[in-house]
């Protein structure tokens, strides 16, 4: 391994940016080229440490109106973040198993979003202690019971205005377990920060997301207090 693994607190705006315009670089590449690119030697140093990245991939429909098209990583530091993004990139057009592959028509009809991860975290035995230490907008979750696993990442919760059960539930059935498997000591659940910039639109500019504040902005537009709705979880 080269390095410390990044810890998405370290990546700046300017980082961020690079590797949402350095994804569509890498799809527009294997569409004219046949093959992917090889990584850039003048890349920054600290995006050849390793790191845990997702790529997701939407179909744009106007503001606020967007519908996934593809969305794998790589969930462990175990190379150079900057091929962890080249890998997960195509790995999302053309191997996510709930859609067809891409189709190079569609380039200037997606966004492209790119979620760089930190370490695992234990929750805790207890289900209170599972709740009680998920922040959503802040955390993804991982559920492990093997041989299943599954993860969502932060965005998920933020995107589906969830609480920290549902969150929790539908983490496991992403496992392809049972809903209530968290309550379960015998399955192990983590919490991982992430740090998320994507395209406003597509070939657009690029914006970092504050999930934590869509989250609130999302509450508030419900009728819901923020405070009180997520002390009462």
């Amino acid at each position: 391994m080269l390095g410390k693994p990044v810890d998405p607190e370290e990546l700046s705006h300017r980082h961020g940016e690079y590797l949402v315009k350095f994804a569509r670089r890498v799809l527009e590449h294997y569409f004219k080229e046949g093959r992917p690119p090889t990584p850039p030697a003048n890349v920054n140093p600290l995006l050849k440490r390793p790191g845990a990245v997702f790529v997701t991939i939407e179909t744009y429909y106007g503001e606020g109106k967007r519908e996934l098209r593809g969305c794998i990583g790589v969930t462990r530091p175990v190379k150079p973040l900057i091929e962890a993004v080249i890998d997960s990139t195509l790995n999302s057009a053309f191997n996510d198993p709930r859609f067809p592959p891409m189709e190079e028509y569609e380039l200037d009809q997606v966004t492209f979003e790119v979620s760089v991860l930190s370490d695992y975290e234990y929750l805790g035995d207890t289900p209170g202690e599972r709740r009680g230490n998920i922040l959503i907008g802040r955390d993804g979750l991982v559920v492990e019971r093997p041989p299943y696993a599954g993860l969502l990442l932060p965005s998920v919760p933020v995107d589906e205005v969830w609480d920290r059960t549902t969150f929790l539930s539908e983490t496991c059935i992403k496992a392809g377990l049972w809903p209530d498997c968290w309550l379960d000591k015998a399955t192990r659940v983590y919490r991982f920060r992430a740090r998320v910039w994507r395209e406003k639109y597509p070939m657009g500019p690029v914006e970092y997301r504050s999930l934590r504040d869509e989250y609130h902005a999302k509450l508030i537009k419900l009728g819901i207090k923020p405070d009180l709705f997520e002390e009462a979880l």
